[in-house]
């Protein structure tokens, strides 16, 4: 028996975040965020908040494969038990409810059977999923704004949200500014070393390729939405999110990688690989386009990564089904250009989100190849784990439409701190010094705005 999912319109705000500053005093406020207007390249914005009580599966700490594949079957069974005849509310409508948040980088470590190593300093939980039965979705192209609710949510509650939504944007205090500035785990010498280590690995036939990164962190005070607010103008992407997490914690993510979609039985993955940093000066900036689009190590890289998500994908697609749309395509964002593969797949029978999501995470381009190889190696070599950062920010809607993104250009504010990761893949002809310096390209602004925009309040 199908169930009715209930839209009502709301005024259309071209800005998100007036909206979600009407919900963000709830508990478990999340905002998937397309970056508009700052970025014309993102049609839809999906806010929600205050889930569900219902318990969702945990994954224990340090889970082997065996309890770390049961989690992905528990997460498919709770999907199906309390999803069940939910018909998707419109085709524009990509998420009415469902289960939302985050993946950590180390929740794949038991499915690539990884020893975490001596790495068990405190942090946020390794996934960060709830369940939510209803959301706010921005449709930018046809300029609607809908308050979407699952067919539990009462018209009692349906009408206190859409009073809630219709006030004037609150004013929110508590400003956000960091009390000293940022400071790596990783001196240009430990850095140095570990790239050697690497390179040993490579040579010796260990792998082709493993991403190596850098965590700057700083103590904080204030709101981390007026952090992110900052940063979303300064450097947008597509796959952007603000999650708040308990205590005051938030994820701020302003990815522009795409990890993997589903979309009826349309697979989707748009791998990232190759960055040259922008220039002010137009002509320096479009050589430094024409440098990345030629050069042939950035290119190799690339195709590694979409032959490990090409194989990653076929153990849910159906043979022959998986493409490769596009191949070296040079995108381009605030901050710097990036070279982007696009590679997909018609979804095989009986599988559904959760095992394209088992089976392929945490995504290729963030770890190396080949991927157990290169996680184990980054394992060994950096001093603090990821977290959230190289995860997945992620939502499976009711209707099963999925989407997700590679949580790169990520911080964490948890516990009066701040933590931003940079960093990027090592070949065998790489370089330290530019490399090293890639990972400040990718993140240096972030660090630069946050600690002269906490000075200028």
């Amino acid at each position: 028996m199908s169930k009715t999912v209930h839209l009502d319109d709301i005024p259309y705000s071209p800005d998100s975040c007036e909206v979600f500053e009407r919900i963000m005093d709830l508990p478990g406020a999340v905002f998937l965020d397309s970056s508009f207007p700052h970025s014309t390249s993102g049609r839809y914005d999906i806010l929600a908040a205050a889930p569900s009580d219902d318990r969702l599966p945990i994954l224990p700490a340090g889970a082997d494969e065996q309890a770390s594949r049961a989690f992905f079957r528990e997460l498919r069974n709770y999907h199906r038990e309390h999803y069940h005849g939910i018909q998707p509310a419109a085709p524009d409508i990509p998420f009415c409810g469902g289960i939302l948040g985050y993946l950590g980088y180390e929740s794949g470590n038991g499915l690539n059977k990884i020893d975490p190593g001596s790495r068990c300093e405190g942090g946020i939980p390794a996934v960060g999923l709830r369940a939510y039965d209803w959301c706010v979705t921005q449709d930018h192209l046809l300029q609607r704004t809908v308050l979407v609710t699952l067919p539990g949510v009462s018209p009692r509650q349906r009408r206190d949200l859409l009073d809630r939504l219709r006030r004037p944007r609150p004013r929110i205090d508590t400003p956000f500014r960091l009390t000293s500035p940022f400071r790596s785990n990783l001196s240009e010498d430990d850095y140095r070393r570990r790239f050697e280590k690497i390179q040993a690995y490579i040579h010796a036939g260990d792998c082709y390729q493993v991403n190596l990164a850098q965590r700057f962190s700083a103590p904080c005070t204030g709101l981390p939405w007026h952090a992110y607010l900052e940063l979303r103008s300064l450097a947008c992407a597509p796959f952007s999110a603000y999650l708040a997490l308990d205590n005051g914690d938030a994820v701020m993510s302003l990815s522009p990688e795409r990890f993997v979609s589903l979309h009826g039985k349309h697979v989707e993955t748009s791998p990232i690989k190759g960055t040259r940093p922008r220039h002010r000066d137009r002509r320096a900036d479009e050589m430094a386009a024409e440098d990345l689009r030629c050069s042939e190590k950035d290119r190799a890289e690339n195709l590694m990564i979409v032959d490990l998500l090409r194989n990653d994908l076929g153990r849910n697609c159906e043979p022959g089904s998986i493409h490769v749309d596009r191949l070296f395509e040079v995108q381009s964002f605030p901050t710097v250009h990036h070279l982007v593969s696009t590679v997909s797949g018609e979804l095989r029978e009986g599988r559904g989100a959760f095992e394209l999501l088992r089976d392929s995470f945490p995504g290729g381009s963030i770890t190396g190849a080949p991927k157990r190889r290169a996680m184990e190696i980054i394992a060994e070599l950096e001093p603090h784990r990821r977290q959230v950062y190289c995860g997945a920010i992620l939502y499976v809607s009711a209707d099963g439409r999925m989407d997700s993104n590679i949580a790169i250009r990520t911080l964490l504010c948890h516990e009066d701190e701040i933590h931003c990761w940079g960093g990027g893949g090592i070949v065998a002809d790489s370089e330290w010094q530019r490399e090293y310096q890639e990972t400040w390209d990718k993140v240096g602004l972030f660090l630069n705005c946050l600690e002269s925009w906490g000075k200028a309040q």
